[in-house]
């Protein structure tokens, strides 16, 4: 089975703006997750970084897509 592979050449800066995304992402998964803050304090900037995250990631990752086709 031949499944293929795509090549997609991506600037610097751009991977930079992924990799910043996926990490707010995850940061704010932990803060939901963790007990280090007190639970509103911890609830409010983890959604805050999760929503970020993944609102700035869809458009990057719609963008790579385009590269790709």
């Amino acid at each position: 089975m031949d499944i293929g592979t795509k090549k997609v050449t991506l600037a610097l800066p751009e991977l930079g703006l992924i990799a910043m995304t996926r990490g707010m992402f995850g940061v704010g998964i932990g803060l939901l997750l963790s007990e280090v803050l007190d639970k509103r304090t911890a609830r409010g900037v983890g959604i805050a970084l999760a929503a970020v995250g993944v609102l700035t990631t869809v458009p990057l990752l719609l963008r790579v897509r385009g590269e790709m086709d």
